[in-house]
């Protein structure tokens, strides 16, 4: 992993949960043969404001113009936004592993999510979930060339992003072939999780409204994904990957290891690591060339029934 650790540099400036502004709406890609990163908004009905979100397209995308892509939500984490690939320097990641060919090309889709958990709030008033699947996703593969079909739709992301893929591709398997998480937000039943007082506090602030004020504890194990796998529907054909660091900060090595076993009882495949390293992007920018090439590997059926 030597060469992930040289952009490393890059990925320190910020910590997992903190990303700044970008001064220009479209970043130029780094080398001829680099993708390249285009930043908009769209308009939300459902959360009654707009929506900024960043694509990236991978390297063939403006020149083979018949050509369409499968494509992979990459959620961020809190404190993040939709510029989170390219404030830490993961487009030069994604870039570099499409130049060694070590994975397929795909358009990768960010968008901004605020501190929703990537779910309908507590109280109603922030119907994320809705809004993602309902007006973001038609919206976005309608306006770039995407194979609209299950077996070429990923989703991935790092900590509350984390939560919120897993969420969404279990909730909605008809929709995602394939789903993968970092440092995943997991805990099975945080009204009995053996924190320290310090830790409680910070994991209140850092639930926020999403789950209520003040935090309801049945409202987080009703939407995590703990519940969905124990009482939701088949996830027949999911691929599913996710890793943590033993170290994590806030304990979520704990809640992903209850998470592997909770599919292992349920006989669910999937691929799942313990890492060492804490709750940061450097933790991240380790392991996320390993969540694409595995989303790469789950689309590549897809992509060549077409050819």
């Amino acid at each position: 992993m030597s060469r992930w650790r040289r952009l490393r540099w890059a990925a320190m400036v910020i910590a997992v949960f903190v990303a700044g502004a970008l001064a220009a709406a479209v970043a130029p890609p780094a080398t001829a043969q680099a993708g390249r990163a285009e930043c908009r908004s769209m308009s939300s009905k459902i959360l009654g404001h707009a929506v900024a979100y960043c694509a990236v397209l991978p390297p063939s995308y403006d020149a083979e113009k018949a050509r369409h892509y499968p494509i992979l939500y990459f959620l961020h984490g809190l404190g993040g936004n939709e510029q989170v690939l390219l404030n830490s320097g993961g487009i030069n990641l994604v870039d570099d592993l499409w130049d060694r060919k070590d994975i397929g090309e795909f358009v990768i889709v960010t968008p901004a999510a605020g501190r929703s958990f990537y779910i309908n709030s507590h109280d109603g008033k922030v119907r994320y979930e809705d809004f993602f699947v309902r007006e973001f996703m038609p919206y976005v593969e309608s306006h770039y060339r995407i194979r609209a079909e299950r077996g070429a739709r990923g989703i991935s992301g790092v900590s509350m992003g984390g939560f919120g893929a897993l969420h969404l591709a279990l909730r909605h398997p008809e929709l995602f072939g394939s789903v993968s998480a970092h440092s995943a937000a997991l805990i099975e039943k945080p009204s009995r999780a053996n924190l320290a007082e310090a830790q409680q506090n910070g994991l209140a602030r850092m639930l926020g409204e999403a789950f209520g004020i003040p935090f309801d504890a049945e409202y987080w194990e009703r939407e995590s994904p703990f519940a969905i796998v124990r009482e939701g529907p088949k996830l027949a054909g999911m691929k599913i990957y996710f890793d943590c660091g033993t170290e994590d900060d806030f304990g979520f090595n704990l809640g992903a290891q209850q998470f592997h076993d909770l599919l292992v009882a349920r006989k669910i495949p999937h691929e799942f690591h313990l890492y060492p390293g804490g709750h940061n992007w450097d933790y991240v920018v380790e392991h996320f060339p390993a969540s694409l090439e595995f989303h790469s590997k789950a689309f590549a059926p897809a992509v060549s029934s077409k050819q």
